[in-house]
Protein backbone atom coordinates (compact mmCIF):
# COMPACT_ATOMS: atom_id res chain seq x y z
CA UNK A 1 0.00 0.00 0.00
CA UNK A 2 1.43 3.30 -1.11
CA UNK A 3 1.83 5.92 1.60
CA UNK A 4 0.74 9.44 0.70
CA UNK A 5 3.63 11.82 0.14
CA UNK A 6 4.52 14.04 3.09
CA UNK A 7 3.28 17.59 2.79
CA UNK A 8 6.06 20.10 2.80
CA UNK A 9 5.87 22.74 5.55
CA UNK A 10 5.11 26.23 4.31
CA UNK A 11 8.05 28.55 3.77
CA UNK A 12 9.18 30.63 6.70
CA UNK A 13 8.08 33.89 5.10
CA UNK A 14 4.60 32.50 4.46
CA UNK A 15 4.25 31.30 8.06
CA UNK A 16 5.37 34.72 9.34
CA UNK A 17 2.90 36.43 7.03
CA UNK A 18 0.05 34.25 8.31
CA UNK A 19 0.95 35.05 11.92
CA UNK A 20 1.07 38.76 11.12
CA UNK A 21 -2.28 38.59 9.34
CA UNK A 22 -3.85 36.70 12.24
CA UNK A 23 -2.51 39.22 14.78
CA UNK A 24 -3.75 42.12 12.62
CA UNK A 25 -7.25 40.66 12.36
CA UNK A 26 -7.45 40.00 16.10
CA UNK A 27 -6.15 43.46 16.97
CA UNK A 28 -8.51 45.18 14.54
CA UNK A 29 -11.51 43.21 15.79
CA UNK A 30 -10.63 43.97 19.40
CA UNK A 31 -10.14 47.66 18.60
CA UNK A 32 -13.52 47.90 16.85
CA UNK A 33 -15.16 46.11 19.76
CA UNK A 34 -13.69 48.56 22.28
CA UNK A 35 -14.54 51.56 20.09
CA UNK A 36 -18.18 50.50 19.61
CA UNK A 37 -18.84 49.30 23.16
CA UNK A 38 -16.43 51.50 25.10
CA UNK A 39 -19.13 53.05 27.31
CA UNK A 40 -20.57 49.66 28.20
CA UNK A 41 -17.12 48.29 28.98
CA UNK A 42 -16.44 51.24 31.30
CA UNK A 43 -19.70 50.58 33.15
CA UNK A 44 -18.77 46.91 33.50
CA UNK A 45 -15.31 47.83 34.76
CA UNK A 46 -16.76 50.33 37.27
CA UNK A 47 -19.15 47.63 38.47
CA UNK A 48 -16.23 45.25 38.96
CA UNK A 49 -14.35 47.88 40.99
CA UNK A 50 -17.41 48.41 43.19
CA UNK A 51 -17.82 44.64 43.58
CA UNK A 52 -14.19 44.38 44.64
CA UNK A 53 -14.80 47.01 47.34
CA UNK A 54 -17.84 45.12 48.66
CA UNK A 55 -16.02 41.79 48.45
CA UNK A 56 -12.97 43.09 50.30
CA UNK A 57 -15.03 44.67 53.10
CA UNK A 58 -17.14 41.52 53.45
CA UNK A 59 -14.13 39.22 53.60
CA UNK A 60 -12.51 41.50 56.20
CA UNK A 61 -15.68 41.32 58.28
CA UNK A 62 -15.69 37.53 58.03
CA UNK A 63 -12.07 37.37 59.17
CA UNK A 64 -12.71 39.86 61.98
CA UNK A 65 -15.64 37.76 63.25
CA UNK A 66 -13.43 34.63 63.06
CA UNK A 67 -15.82 32.96 60.60
CA UNK A 68 -18.86 33.41 62.83
CA UNK A 69 -20.48 35.25 59.97
CA UNK A 70 -21.04 33.76 56.56
CA UNK A 71 -19.97 35.70 53.51
CA UNK A 72 -23.53 36.52 52.48
CA UNK A 73 -24.42 37.85 55.94
CA UNK A 74 -21.24 39.91 55.97
CA UNK A 75 -22.05 41.27 52.50
CA UNK A 76 -25.58 42.14 53.65
CA UNK A 77 -24.18 43.98 56.68
CA UNK A 78 -21.73 45.90 54.47
CA UNK A 79 -24.45 46.95 52.02
CA UNK A 80 -26.82 47.92 54.86
CA UNK A 81 -24.03 49.89 56.54
CA UNK A 82 -23.17 51.74 53.33
CA UNK A 83 -26.82 52.56 52.63
CA UNK A 84 -27.41 53.59 56.24
CA UNK A 85 -24.34 55.82 56.29
CA UNK A 86 -25.38 57.42 53.01
CA UNK A 87 -28.95 57.94 54.23
CA UNK A 88 -27.81 59.45 57.55
CA UNK A 89 -25.32 61.69 55.78
CA UNK A 90 -28.01 62.87 53.40
CA UNK A 91 -30.55 63.31 56.21
CA UNK A 92 -28.29 65.34 58.51
CA UNK A 93 -25.93 67.01 56.05
CA UNK A 94 -27.63 66.75 52.69
CA UNK A 95 -29.06 70.26 52.81
CA UNK A 96 -25.77 71.82 53.92
CA UNK A 97 -23.79 69.84 51.33
CA UNK A 98 -26.18 70.91 48.58
CA UNK A 99 -26.02 74.49 49.86
CA UNK A 100 -22.20 74.39 49.80
CA UNK A 101 -22.27 72.95 46.29
CA UNK A 102 -24.59 75.76 45.11
CA UNK A 103 -22.43 78.38 46.82
CA UNK A 104 -19.33 76.85 45.26
CA UNK A 105 -20.90 76.98 41.81
CA UNK A 106 -22.03 80.60 42.27
CA UNK A 107 -18.65 81.66 43.66
CA UNK A 108 -16.83 80.01 40.78
CA UNK A 109 -19.14 81.71 38.31
CA UNK A 110 -18.40 85.11 39.85
CA UNK A 111 -14.69 84.40 39.76
CA UNK A 112 -14.95 83.30 36.14
CA UNK A 113 -16.54 86.64 35.24
CA UNK A 114 -13.97 88.58 37.26
CA UNK A 115 -11.11 86.64 35.72
CA UNK A 116 -12.45 87.20 32.22
CA UNK A 117 -12.81 90.93 32.80
CA UNK A 118 -9.26 91.09 34.14
CA UNK A 119 -7.84 89.21 31.17
CA UNK A 120 -9.64 91.16 28.48
CA UNK A 121 -8.33 94.47 29.81
CA UNK A 122 -4.69 93.76 28.91
CA UNK A 123 -2.97 92.61 25.76
CA UNK A 124 -1.48 89.43 27.23
CA UNK A 125 -4.86 88.39 28.59
CA UNK A 126 -6.49 89.00 25.21
CA UNK A 127 -3.94 86.76 23.53
CA UNK A 128 -4.62 84.10 26.15
CA UNK A 129 -8.38 84.31 25.59
CA UNK A 130 -8.02 84.21 21.81
CA UNK A 131 -5.79 81.15 22.03
CA UNK A 132 -7.81 79.25 24.63
CA UNK A 133 -11.27 80.33 23.52
CA UNK A 134 -11.33 80.89 19.76
CA UNK A 135 -15.00 81.92 19.89
CA UNK A 136 -14.49 84.63 22.52
CA UNK A 137 -15.61 87.22 20.02
CA UNK A 138 -19.27 86.43 20.66
CA UNK A 139 -18.99 85.82 24.41
CA UNK A 140 -20.96 88.97 25.18
CA UNK A 141 -24.10 87.39 23.72
CA UNK A 142 -24.35 84.57 26.25
CA UNK A 143 -24.29 86.15 29.72
CA UNK A 144 -26.49 88.75 31.41
CA UNK A 145 -23.38 90.52 32.67
CA UNK A 146 -21.97 90.70 29.18
CA UNK A 147 -19.52 87.88 29.82
CA UNK A 148 -20.00 84.19 29.16
CA UNK A 149 -18.79 81.56 31.56
CA UNK A 150 -15.06 81.33 31.02
CA UNK A 151 -14.97 78.09 32.99
CA UNK A 152 -17.50 76.46 30.69
CA UNK A 153 -15.44 77.51 27.67
CA UNK A 154 -12.29 76.16 29.27
CA UNK A 155 -14.09 72.93 30.08
CA UNK A 156 -15.28 72.65 26.48
CA UNK A 157 -11.73 73.18 25.22
CA UNK A 158 -10.32 70.55 27.58
CA UNK A 159 -13.00 68.03 26.74
CA UNK A 160 -12.47 68.68 23.05
CA UNK A 161 -8.75 67.99 23.37
CA UNK A 162 -9.25 64.84 25.41
CA UNK A 163 -12.14 63.65 23.29
CA UNK A 164 -14.23 63.33 26.41
CA UNK A 165 -17.80 62.42 25.73
CA UNK A 166 -19.79 60.09 27.89
CA UNK A 167 -21.32 58.36 24.87
CA UNK A 168 -24.77 57.24 23.88
CA UNK A 169 -25.45 55.15 26.96
CA UNK A 170 -24.47 57.88 29.38
CA UNK A 171 -26.59 60.41 27.45
CA UNK A 172 -29.58 58.09 27.50
CA UNK A 173 -29.64 57.19 31.17
CA UNK A 174 -27.77 60.16 32.57
CA UNK A 175 -25.16 60.19 35.28
CA UNK A 176 -27.59 59.13 38.02
CA UNK A 177 -28.90 56.20 35.99
CA UNK A 178 -25.36 55.06 35.21
CA UNK A 179 -24.45 55.16 38.90
CA UNK A 180 -27.54 53.09 39.76
CA UNK A 181 -26.60 50.52 37.13
CA UNK A 182 -23.04 50.33 38.49
CA UNK A 183 -24.28 49.87 42.06
CA UNK A 184 -26.79 47.17 41.16
CA UNK A 185 -24.44 45.26 38.86
CA UNK A 186 -21.58 45.54 41.35
CA UNK A 187 -23.80 44.17 44.13
CA UNK A 188 -24.70 41.15 42.01
CA UNK A 189 -21.05 40.61 41.10
CA UNK A 190 -20.06 40.74 44.78
CA UNK A 191 -22.87 38.38 45.82
CA UNK A 192 -21.51 35.48 43.76
CA UNK A 193 -18.21 36.38 42.05
CA UNK A 194 -17.25 32.77 41.37
CA UNK A 195 -20.41 32.18 39.30
CA UNK A 196 -19.59 35.04 36.91
CA UNK A 197 -15.90 34.14 36.77
CA UNK A 198 -16.66 30.48 36.04
CA UNK A 199 -19.22 31.51 33.43
CA UNK A 200 -16.56 33.51 31.66
CA UNK A 201 -14.10 30.63 31.88
CA UNK A 202 -16.59 28.35 30.10
CA UNK A 203 -16.22 30.56 27.04
CA UNK A 204 -12.47 29.85 26.96
CA UNK A 205 -11.11 26.71 25.24
CA UNK A 206 -10.27 23.99 27.75
CA UNK A 207 -6.58 24.07 26.88
CA UNK A 208 -6.29 27.75 27.77
CA UNK A 209 -8.47 27.72 30.89
CA UNK A 210 -5.72 27.15 33.51
CA UNK A 211 -3.65 30.03 32.18
CA UNK A 212 -6.67 32.38 31.87
CA UNK A 213 -7.77 31.42 35.37
CA UNK A 214 -4.32 32.34 36.68
CA UNK A 215 -4.47 35.72 34.92
CA UNK A 216 -7.98 36.42 36.26
CA UNK A 217 -6.92 35.72 39.84
CA UNK A 218 -3.82 37.84 39.35
CA UNK A 219 -5.85 40.73 37.92
CA UNK A 220 -8.41 40.63 40.74
CA UNK A 221 -5.63 40.68 43.33
CA UNK A 222 -4.06 43.68 41.60
CA UNK A 223 -7.36 45.56 41.47
CA UNK A 224 -8.09 44.78 45.12
CA UNK A 225 -4.70 46.15 46.17
CA UNK A 226 -5.09 49.23 43.97
CA UNK A 227 -8.59 50.04 45.29
CA UNK A 228 -7.46 49.72 48.91
CA UNK A 229 -4.41 51.91 48.39
CA UNK A 230 -6.21 54.53 46.32
CA UNK A 231 -9.09 54.78 48.82
CA UNK A 232 -6.64 55.48 51.65
CA UNK A 233 -4.79 57.99 49.48
CA UNK A 234 -7.99 59.87 48.59
CA UNK A 235 -9.16 59.94 52.22
CA UNK A 236 -5.88 61.39 53.51
CA UNK A 237 -5.65 64.01 50.74
CA UNK A 238 -9.27 65.07 51.29
CA UNK A 239 -8.85 65.44 55.05
CA UNK A 240 -5.55 67.33 54.79
CA UNK A 241 -6.94 69.67 52.13
CA UNK A 242 -10.08 70.40 54.17
CA UNK A 243 -8.02 71.14 57.28
CA UNK A 244 -5.55 73.36 55.40
CA UNK A 245 -8.27 75.41 53.68
CA UNK A 246 -10.15 75.80 56.96
CA UNK A 247 -7.04 77.09 58.71
CA UNK A 248 -6.26 79.50 55.85
CA UNK A 249 -9.82 80.82 55.87
CA UNK A 250 -10.90 79.86 52.35
CA UNK A 251 -14.69 79.58 51.93
CA UNK A 252 -16.32 76.14 51.61
CA UNK A 253 -13.36 74.08 52.90
CA UNK A 254 -15.38 70.86 53.18
CA UNK A 255 -16.64 71.03 49.60
CA UNK A 256 -13.20 71.91 48.25
CA UNK A 257 -11.48 69.21 50.34
CA UNK A 258 -14.00 66.60 49.20
CA UNK A 259 -13.44 67.69 45.61
CA UNK A 260 -9.66 67.39 46.05
CA UNK A 261 -10.01 63.88 47.48
CA UNK A 262 -12.33 62.74 44.70
CA UNK A 263 -10.17 64.28 41.98
CA UNK A 264 -7.14 62.49 43.45
CA UNK A 265 -8.67 59.32 41.99
CA UNK A 266 -7.09 60.55 38.74
CA UNK A 267 -3.33 60.84 39.35
CA UNK A 268 -1.50 64.03 38.31
CA UNK A 269 -4.33 65.51 36.21
CA UNK A 270 -6.84 65.21 39.04
CA UNK A 271 -4.53 67.20 41.32
CA UNK A 272 -4.70 70.20 38.98
CA UNK A 273 -8.47 69.87 38.54
CA UNK A 274 -8.99 69.78 42.31
CA UNK A 275 -6.74 72.78 42.98
CA UNK A 276 -8.22 75.21 40.44
CA UNK A 277 -11.53 75.90 42.31
CA UNK A 278 -9.68 76.56 45.59
CA UNK A 279 -7.32 79.00 43.88
CA UNK A 280 -10.23 80.82 42.23
CA UNK A 281 -12.14 81.14 45.52
CA UNK A 282 -9.05 82.45 47.30
CA UNK A 283 -8.52 85.32 44.83
CA UNK A 284 -10.97 87.71 46.58
CA UNK A 285 -9.05 87.12 49.84
CA UNK A 286 -5.93 88.65 48.38
CA UNK A 287 -2.93 87.50 46.41
CA UNK A 288 -1.07 86.45 49.56
CA UNK A 289 -3.92 84.08 50.49
CA UNK A 290 -3.92 82.64 46.97
CA UNK A 291 -0.17 82.03 47.19
CA UNK A 292 -0.63 80.36 50.59
CA UNK A 293 -3.35 78.10 49.14
CA UNK A 294 -1.08 77.16 46.23
CA UNK A 295 1.76 76.39 48.64
CA UNK A 296 -0.60 74.30 50.81
CA UNK A 297 -1.67 72.23 47.80
CA UNK A 298 1.96 71.77 46.78
CA UNK A 299 2.89 70.59 50.28
CA UNK A 300 -0.04 68.18 50.45
CA UNK A 301 0.69 66.75 47.01
CA UNK A 302 4.40 66.47 47.83
CA UNK A 303 3.52 64.58 51.00
CA UNK A 304 1.17 62.39 49.00
CA UNK A 305 3.70 61.76 46.24
CA UNK A 306 6.89 61.28 48.26
CA UNK A 307 5.65 59.88 51.58
CA UNK A 308 2.12 58.50 51.41
CA UNK A 309 2.22 56.86 47.98
CA UNK A 310 5.52 54.98 48.58
CA UNK A 311 4.15 53.67 51.90
CA UNK A 312 0.95 52.52 50.20
CA UNK A 313 2.79 50.99 47.24
CA UNK A 314 4.68 48.67 49.54
CA UNK A 315 1.44 46.75 49.94
CA UNK A 316 -0.32 47.86 46.76
CA UNK A 317 0.45 48.30 43.06
CA UNK A 318 3.65 49.90 41.83
CA UNK A 319 3.22 51.80 38.57
CA UNK A 320 5.85 53.85 36.74
CA UNK A 321 4.93 57.55 36.61
CA UNK A 322 5.51 57.91 32.86
CA UNK A 323 3.25 54.95 32.07
CA UNK A 324 0.55 56.39 34.34
CA UNK A 325 0.54 59.75 32.52
CA UNK A 326 0.68 58.20 29.04
CA UNK A 327 -2.11 55.75 29.91
CA UNK A 328 -4.37 58.66 30.85
CA UNK A 329 -3.73 60.24 27.46
CA UNK A 330 -4.29 56.97 25.61
CA UNK A 331 -7.44 55.80 27.38
CA UNK A 332 -8.82 59.34 27.43
CA UNK A 333 -8.44 59.57 23.65
CA UNK A 334 -9.96 56.13 23.03
CA UNK A 335 -12.72 55.95 25.65
CA UNK A 336 -13.31 59.61 26.45
CA UNK A 337 -13.81 60.94 29.97
CA UNK A 338 -14.59 57.51 31.54
CA UNK A 339 -11.34 56.21 30.08
CA UNK A 340 -9.49 59.13 31.67
CA UNK A 341 -11.04 58.31 35.07
CA UNK A 342 -10.31 54.58 34.97
CA UNK A 343 -6.99 54.80 33.10
CA UNK A 344 -4.89 53.95 36.17
CA UNK A 345 -6.72 50.78 37.30
CA UNK A 346 -6.99 49.64 33.68
CA UNK A 347 -3.25 50.10 33.25
CA UNK A 348 -2.59 48.28 36.52
CA UNK A 349 -4.58 45.29 35.24
CA UNK A 350 -2.82 45.32 31.87
CA UNK A 351 0.60 45.49 33.51
CA UNK A 352 -0.36 42.62 35.79
CA UNK A 353 -1.46 40.53 32.81
CA UNK A 354 1.69 41.36 30.84
CA UNK A 355 3.80 40.47 33.84
CA UNK A 356 2.01 37.12 34.01
CA UNK A 357 2.42 36.20 30.33
CA UNK A 358 6.02 37.32 29.85
CA UNK A 359 9.24 35.85 31.16
CA UNK A 360 11.29 37.97 33.57
CA UNK A 361 14.55 39.36 32.25
CA UNK A 362 17.75 37.65 33.21
CA UNK A 363 20.68 39.61 34.54
CA UNK A 364 22.42 39.30 31.15
CA UNK A 365 19.43 40.80 29.29
CA UNK A 366 18.91 43.75 31.62
CA UNK A 367 20.02 47.19 30.48
CA UNK A 368 22.27 48.79 33.10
Amino acid sequence: MDTPPLRKPPPLWQESLLKLLRATIITTTLGMFIWLLGDVLMIVFASILYAIVLNGLSNSLVRYSRSRLSYYRALSLVIISVLSFGSLLFWHSGASIADEAIKLQQALRQQEISLYNSLKDNSIGQVFLEYLVPSSGHLHQNNENGVASLGSRIAESITGVLGSAFGALGNTFGALGTIVIVLIAGTYFAADPSMYANGFLRLIPAVQRPHIRFLMIRSSTTLRSWVAGQSLDMLVVGLLTTLALWLIGVPLPFALGSLAGICNFIPYIGTIIGAVPALLLSLPLGMHKTIIVAIAYMIIQSFEGYVLTPLIQRHAVQMPAAITVLSQTLFGAILGFPGLIFATPLTAVLLSILDGVTEPLSEEDRIP
